[in-house]
């Protein structure tokens, strides 16, 4: 059967360079400690344009005494885009709280192929309690209607944004990849197309998107792709009938210890 392109995420030396010295400085400018730090976005789906920019997301801890007020604190810290770095990050115990909640973006990011840096210990355990916080129904939920909206807002005419039926597939191969009780969706695009698309013409048809994708730019419109177009309004159909049960949250109280022991040791 036909491979999918892949993708060898390559960052260059003088990319890789430039996202950890503005780590660096983030680090001096807000007195923070970042504890993990990947790419997002296409590079990190596997199927970036030539002018697609780098989205490094990150996570990061204060020292005790910021935990220790009564006014809660901003817990966001982002860098206004320059030169093609996107750059924002999450604080830890908000990091946190979205595990909890099953959020599939932090899921994202622990699976992401391209690593900045990392705390090893912390990656580890936050890699780790992933699965255990993972709700069928909110990450089907989620992907569904990511799905849903970009459909709507970018593939309607009969020429349309070419790079956005990547923004539909990939998130309906997600929800896809849950209803068939395989867990947490994996990052990259191909692993997702390869484990769950047989059809040979539409697999064909992908990789003609794909290597299309990957040598224009990010505004390229074209006419529509017909067995990608089927593919996909024949998928969201099946997505609106899915049901699944409401689940029970998990225990929070190991993500509480694991906040308690960076912030002990950050201090």
């Amino acid at each position: 059967m036909t491979k999918l392109i892949r993708s060898d995420h390559p960052i260059s030396d003088e990319v890789r360079a430039r996202v950890l010295a503005e780590l660096e400085s983030i680090e001096r400018k807000h007195d923070v400690r970042v504890l993990f730090a990947c790419e997002s976005g296409s590079r990190g789906w596997g199927f970036a344009s030539p002018d697609s920019d780098y989205d490094v997301r990150f996570v990061y801890a204060h020292k005790l005494e910021w935990y220790l007020r009564v006014e809660a604190q901003r817990d966001v810290i982002e860098v206004p885009i320059s030169n093609e770095l996107d750059i924002s990050g999450w604080e830890l115990r908000k990091a946190l709280g979205l595990m909890r909640r099953s959020n599939p973006t932090l899921f994202e990011w622990l699976d992401s192929p391209v690593i900045y840096r990392e705390d090893e210990a912390v990656a580890a355990q936050l890699r780790g309690l992933a699965p255990k916080f993972f709700s069928e129904k909110k990450g089907r939920a989620h992907y569904a209607a990511m799905a849903r909206t970009n459909f709507r807002g970018y593939l309607q005419g009969p020429t349309v944004r070419l790079k956005k039926y990547l923004y539909v597939l990939r998130p309906l191969l997600a929800a896809q990849w849950i209803d068939t009780g395989r867990g947490l969706p994996p990052m990259r695009f191909a692993e997702l197309a390869e484990t769950l698309v047989d059809d040979a013409s539409l697999r064909d048809e992908i990789n003609q998107l794909l290597e299309f994708k990957m040598r224009a730019g990010e505004s390229e419109h074209g006419v529509r792709y017909p067995r990608i177009h089927a593919f996909i309004e024949e998928r969201l159909a099946v997505e609106e009938r899915v049901t699944t049960a409401i689940e029970m949250d998990a225990d929070t109280a190991i993500l509480d210890m694991l906040l308690f022991d960076v912030l002990r040791k950050s201090d």
